[in-house]
């Protein structure tokens, strides 16, 4: 197997638009030649017990949680560097990967320009008839992965990357070439 490095990001966020919600958690699983080497997660900080953090009864996070939380400029300038050098992987990399930019450039932190991943779209390209769900859950479950906490992207992205060289795997990629043939953006 001769594959790049990949960096599984999931992120938390108060809403659903990258342009007016927040991240509040952010984690990434570092996964080379199929095997997870590195997990980092962080909250973000919120200041306000007024600020908008959305929907606790998906994410689980409270802002007792959030208020300590190293600020946000901190997580950005740490995951950029996390993110250099990677394929940057995700369940859906069109909703993370816009809130990663947007966390970026809000203070300031120049990401890397990365290659991008998206597992949600390896998994569809494998079911061309749409005959089964492609949700993270759906996904783990077919391959016999359990997620041990789901929406907490500590364990969200510990499942990404475990699915992952099994999605690369069906597809039959196992070298740099064929994957940047084939599902690099």
């Amino acid at each position: 197997m001769d594959l790049p490095r990949f960096a599984v990001i999931d992120v938390e966020t108060s809403g659903l638009d990258h342009t007016t919600d927040r991240v509040l958690q952010v984690a990434i699983a570092t996964v080379d030649q199929g095997v997870i080497i590195d997990e980092w997660s962080s909250l973000i900080q919120v200041r306000w017990p007024w600020t908008k953090i959305g929907p606790s009864d998906i994410h689980g996070l409270s802002w007792w949680q959030l208020r300590n939380a190293p600020p946000a400029a901190t997580v950005a300038a740490e995951l950029a560097q996390r993110l250099d050098g990677t394929v940057v992987t995700a369940h859906n990399i069109g909703f993370d990967w816009p809130f990663i930019v947007e966390l970026a450039n809000t203070h300031q932190v120049v990401l890397p320009e990365v290659p991008r991943l998206c597992t949600l779209k390896l998994s569809r390209r494998l079911d061309p008839d749409r005959q089964l769900s492609h949700r993270l859950v759906d996904v783990c479950d077919r391959y016999g992965i359990t997620i041990e906490r789901a929406h907490d992207a500590r364990y969200d992205a510990r499942a990404t990357a475990q699915i992952l060289p099994l999605l690369l795997s069906d597809h039959g990629i196992t070298t740099r070439s064929q994957l940047a043939q084939r599902y690099e953006r």
